[in-house]
């Protein structure tokens, strides 16, 4: 594997610039004197950001793209290997990075690099260490899978040990990572176009827990059903964290306020408890905000500023966002694309006492739709109404013969009102009238489902 040497800053191009997670390490090696160019398939935010800041940016791939001076390609996983850029480099024999190799790389720099991993909750438990880092001014470097409104955007590059990231268990991404912390919030089936089952998902984490030296620290959720796999045989610390006195960090007494937002006492063996009020909805938030609380307690920050900052932590751009109101109509937006996220989601919603709630949900990928047919049936069944899309592809063909018409049939069964609509047009048109004042409707998925709470709203 072709080693960056980063005091001697190259020619770097990027296949896939623009993605939440390449632009960022672009910024990185921008910020560090490396000239970067790249390419994606259509200008963004993203893209827009970094030709300001001196990369040079293609759009659409073509062999012509890759110049005489470039000396390093990265390339993400969604790159095949008939990319015409992708093959140009292979042919030219330049030197090859995927995006976890160099994330890996950049993290040894770092004295304290901090991976969070887990089937969900990545980018708001990494956002929610974010605003805590922020809060006890540690000036930490971050690289997240959303847009966090208090550093505005995915990434910011400080000048201390601190270096957090999400650790994402797609194609054993992160197993090219090197934390001396890691946080693994939960592990469940998910990627199954690239895992077999859950047993050879758990010891993909098993090996990402192994990676921690001796002197490192494993913060896990203590739910986890066959928890000793994952840890069994580490020389690293373990803390567990979770809803059971057995845990070393275990949430008791828990409430929502008037508003909905949840309240609990933090219990912390060897210590005294705490109230602790978070900014954001839902169950599954007071279990991410856990791992924050024992990270704090590890690197020895002000409890006063962790406290602070998680109450004041409303979120990232696409997690339970509130886009707007309609004619008394609330619109929010959420990433959620697996049925675990979609239940936890809608179980936050059901919190804020909406007179009905309408879920428009745009199922991600093939593979993912056909493996939990019956579960995201059963999870989008919280809702009153359920209006569907079409599948978003991503990265796949459909050659399991699977649509939303099938997952359609599967809501009814259960009794619920289900609709499917092909065009985004269809969907605002049938919302716009049939929903009433006092209701919640939310986008939900992983693709450009956003687009239509957002047509609805004139944004």
């Amino acid at each position: 594997m072709f080693t960056i040497n980063f005091k001697k800053p190259i020619h770097v191009y990027f296949i896939g610039i623009g993605g939440i997670s390449m632009s960022g390490l672009a910024q990185i090696l921008l910020s560090r004197g490396f000239q970067v160019s790249g390419s994606d398939m259509k200008e963004s935010a993203l893209t827009r950001q970094l030709a300001s800041r001196g990369a040079r940016l293609h759009y659409g791939q073509q062999l012509s793209h890759l110049d005489d001076t470039v000396e390093l390609v990265v390339y993400t996983a969604a790159i095949h290997e008939d990319n015409p850029e992708f093959q140009d480099a292979c042919t030219r024999r330049l030197p090859m990075l995927s995006r976890a190799e160099l994330l890996g790389q950049l993290m040894k720099n770092y004295e304290l690099p901090i991976a969070v991993s887990g089937t969900h909750g990545k980018t708001t438990t990494t956002s929610m260490i974010s605003e805590v880092l922020l809060a006890s001014e540690t000036d930490p470097t971050l690289t997240i899978g959303g847009i966090l409104p208090s550093i505005g955007g995915n990434i910011r590059i400080g000048h201390s040990p601190y270096f957090v990231t999400e650790a994402c268990e797609y194609t054993n991404s992160f197993l090219h990572f090197f934390p001396k912390i890691s946080i693994i919030l939960n592990i469940e089936e998910d990627h199954m176009d690239f895992f077999q089952n859950l047993e050879e998902i758990q010891h993909s984490f098993h090996q990402f827990a192994s990676l921690l030296p001796k002197e490192g620290t494993l913060i896990i959720n203590g739910a986890i059903p066959n928890l000793s796999a994952i840890t069994e045989a580490l020389s690293c610390k373990v803390l567990r964290y979770g809803f059971t006195p057995d845990c070393d960090y275990f949430a008791s007494e828990i409430a929502c306020d008037a508003s909905g937002q949840p309240c609990f006492t933090l219990n912390r063996k060897g210590r005294e408890s705490l109230k602790v009020r978070l900014g954001v909805y839902g169950l599954h938030n007071v279990s991410n905000s856990l791992a924050v609380l024992a990270l704090s307690d590890l690197l020895e920050l002000p409890m006063e500023n962790t406290l602070k900052a998680l109450s004041s932590f409303k979120g990232t751009d696409r997690r339970f966002e509130y886009k707007g109101k309609l004619g008394g109509i609330t619109i929010m937006d959420d990433y959620a694309h697996h049925p675990t996220e979609i239940r936890a989601t809608l179980e936050a919603a059901r919190a804020l006492s909406p007179k009905r709630i309408w879920c428009i949900f745009q199922p991600h990928t093939y593979t993912r739709t056909k493996a939990f047919l019956t579960e995201f049936a059963q999870a989008l069944s919280l809702a009153d109404f359920v209006v569907l899309t079409d599948i978003y592809a991503a990265r796949e063909t459909n050659t399991l013969g699977i649509s939303s018409l099938d997952l359609k049939r599967e809501i009814e069964k259960l009794g619920k009102s289900c609709f499917y609509f092909p065009t985004f047009d269809e969907v605002e048109n049938f919302l716009l009238q049939n929903s009433i004042n006092g209701d919640l409707l939310i986008t939900m998925g992983a693709g450009d489902i956003v687009k239509v709470g957002e047509n609805l709203l004139g944004i």
